[in-house]
């Protein structure tokens, strides 16, 4: 590991993109050095908080300065394909927010770029360093719940309507879809993840609760290449916010989490069941805030895009990966406007 060297780092997109500021702050391998916003007022915090960041309004003069190793993009999902190609080709490593972009079509753009330059482009979803994560999918891929038969996957989250008002939120335009890509795609992401290549899905969707162009509720059934099904709800009308179910079930076991808790651990291949699951919740069961030395959230990837960059690997979710996400997405969005399954 390069331990000396450190990294330039720049954000675009004040909202979510302060996440990526602080995590960019507190890093011991970059300097935070420049952040861009339309916003003024965000600007101001920015500087503030941080009095030796450089400010910007305008991407192309910020992405000029030599001193920028790395571009956080963290705007309206529909614009991180033009923003991430535009910092490559000035010589720029790009991590982006999720989606990596609201159609496949526009995130091959990204793929394209990185290919041609050579530059690092990493993907956020973040919620793959959740505690529970890692025990859970070395559980599948060591066999331990034998063979996958079901999944369950509901994200039950509520927005009130000022979430959307005058805001590129809920809008096919600039986000790509309502619960499902904007809140859900980080499930959608964890349930591929975990249960391997989709083949195809049977959807519904509709607006419920907000007066939004795109929709707050879809229900799905995925049937997966294995021969395993899940079944996948998104919606923002679960007043006042739920849960996060993220649950597998297998020929020789369970595991079920809600958001980074994990709620149930029974494995038929344990020496004692009782005992293991009891390790397993008192390890895992208060969630990220549990496991205070283990680092999660949007820290965990941009050190992991400060890491790629500096040591010489890939990140943990290139753009191909997170594509896939994308494109099961469009096929629930597809199924739900036609009635019929769609192939993935």
């Amino acid at each position: 590991m390069n331990t000396e060297k450190k990294v330039g780092y720049a954000v675009v997109g004040l909202g979510i993109g302060r996440a990526h500021m602080d995590a960019a702050a507190a890093s011991e391998r970059a300097d935070l050095v420049a952040v861009c916003d339309l916003i003024e007022k965000k600007l101001d915090a920015a500087k503030k908080k941080y009095p030796y960041v450089r400010t910007y309004t305008d991407f192309d003069e910020m992405i000029k300065s030599p001193d920028i190793d790395i571009v956080s993009i963290c705007l309206p999902s529909a614009m991180h394909a033009e923003y991430a190609v535009r910092a490559m080709r000035a010589g720029k490593h790009v991590l982006i927010e999720k989606p990596v972009d609201i159609t496949v079509e526009s995130a091959m753009k990204i793929e394209e770029e990185r290919a041609r330059t050579g530059l690092v482009a990493g993907v956020v979803h973040q919620n793959r360093y959740n505690v529970p994560m890692a025990p859970m999918k070395a559980a599948v891929d060591e066999g331990r719940l034998g063979s996958l038969i079901l999944g369950t996957f509901a994200v039950k989250w509520y927005r009130e309507q000022s979430y959307y008002d005058g805001s590129w939120h809920g809008t096919w335009e600039q986000d790509g879809g309502g619960s499902l890509m904007n809140q859900a795609v980080h499930t959608v992401d964890l349930m591929q993840w975990l249960m391997g290549e989709v083949e195809s899905v049977n959807s519904v969707m509709g607006i419920y609760n907000h007066k939004i162009d795109t929709e707050d509720l879809t229900v799905s059934t995925v049937k997966f290449k294995s021969g395993a099904v899940a079944s996948f709800i998104s919606t923002t009308c679960a007043y006042p916010g739920i849960s996060t179910d993220i649950c597998l079930y297998g020929s020789r076991g369970t595991i079920e989490v809600d958001a980074d808790i994990l709620k149930t651990w029974k494995l038929a291949d344990s020496d004692d069941e009782d005992a293991e699951e009891e390790e397993m919740l008192k390890k895992y069961g208060r969630g990220n805030g549990g496991s205070p030395d283990v680092i999660t959230g949007h820290r965990a990837v941009v050190e992991d895009i400060i890491s790629a960059v500096l040591d010489g690997h890939e990140p943990r979710i290139t753009p191909l990966e997170a594509m896939k996400s994308v494109r099961i997405v469009e096929a629930i969005y597809e199924s739900a406007r036609t009635g019929k399954s769609v192939r993935v």
